[in-house]
């Protein structure tokens, strides 16, 4: 693990001045927090509880107005709005809606504080939230992290960048360097395919150090080279966690919204579902990008989201998942 602390710990993604954003949940338009902390109250008290008033108030409301309503409730029934929910829901359900009351930083947060607490580590969880987000969100992670204490562990390795000196990834430049790009896609390839043996510390300063759209550049001109594209020669090269991880961020920087289209369908192929990873990604990427994700999902397997969830998922479960999905295509 030591190899991909010092990798993940070397990470600020900066894909250029903002990235656009795809939401399928949206500020809901003649937003009444009273009215809605009032609905919620009666949804709870109601004998059995009312799932689905909770589900459409919360699914269909932003963070922000979300955070409006906790502060009516609190007003209103002199309790806390999250512990009522968390009191009256249980299973999936619960870790859906509770999931909605964070902000997205809050949520990514707590998620890589799940996956390294206790006995091992989660680090499938760790390398999907750390190689995905962009350079801000890991920020706004790290802050989160400090203001609740959180124990710092693994979290202090990788995203405080504490072992080894924290680099600094290039800004996008509109100048495109040609003969830059051509040196960082032989030098990928000698320290690879080319050897015997993989110069890893040479891709982790490339993969670390240089602009997204530069390495997107890069990666493109790499098969020149090599015979194999990148993805091919990381899956030949390194195992185990480092090469996870050096997926997980070569397929952020060629596609992300890809990526997590093929994140949740490798997490609903089965009968099953893998309710942890089609949580986080329904919960951390409704106010991001789903709406994108979705298209991607349908155009790479050829069925949309909406149908795969409604297979593989029941119950409230499936309900609190179509919601957030916002719509069939």
């Amino acid at each position: 693990m030591a190899l991909v602390s010092e990798f993940l710990g070397q990470l600020t993604l900066s894909f250029g001045s903002g990235e656009s954003t795809y939401p399928t949940v949206l500020p809901y338009p003649d937003f009444d927090p009273d009215k809605d902390a009032a609905r919620i109250e009666t949804a709870i008290k109601t004998k059995g509880v009312d799932e689905q008033t909770i589900i459409d108030i919360l699914t269909k409301r932003t963070y922000e107005q979300r955070r409006e309503i906790a502060f009516a409730y609190e007003r209103r029934a002199k309790k806390d709005m999250i512990s009522a929910l968390k009191a009256a829901l249980s299973g999936s359900l619960e870790a859906v809606i509770l999931g909605l009351m964070k902000s997205t930083s809050q949520y990514d947060a707590s998620e890589i504080r799940g996956s390294i607490k206790g006995l091992g580590t989660d680090e499938e969880t760790l390398i999907e939230i750390l190689c995905s987000r962009s350079s801000t969100e890991l920020q706004e992670i790290k802050k989160v992290y400090r203001e609740r204490e959180y124990s710092p562990n693994l979290l202090h390795c990788t995203l405080a960048g504490s072992g080894g000196g924290k680099t600094k990834r290039d800004e996008p430049s509109s100048v495109v360097d040609y003969e830059k790009i051509d040196e960082d896609a032989r030098a990928l390839y000698d320290a690879g395919v080319k050897r015997k043996g993989t110069d890893v510390k040479t891709w982790i300063s490339i993969m670390s150090e240089r602009s997204v759209p530069h390495l997107q550049k890069v990666f493109e001109r790499y098969k020149s080279y090599s015979p194999y594209d990148m993805q091919e020669s990381i899956r030949k090269e390194v195992k185990g966690d480092l090469e996870k991880s050096f997926l997980t961020l070569v397929q952020c920087f060629e596609n992300k919204q890809l990526y997590f289209a093929n994140r949740l369908q490798d997490a609903m192929k089965n009968k099953g579902i893998k309710e942890k990873v089609v949580t986080r990604i329904m919960v951390s990427r409704c106010e991001v990008d789903l709406k994108k994700i979705r298209s991607e999902f349908k155009r790479q397997h050829g069925k949309s989201l909406y149908q795969t969830i409604a297979e593989h998922s029941k119950g409230d479960y499936q309900m609190v998942l179509l919601s957030l999905c916002g719509g069939d295509d």
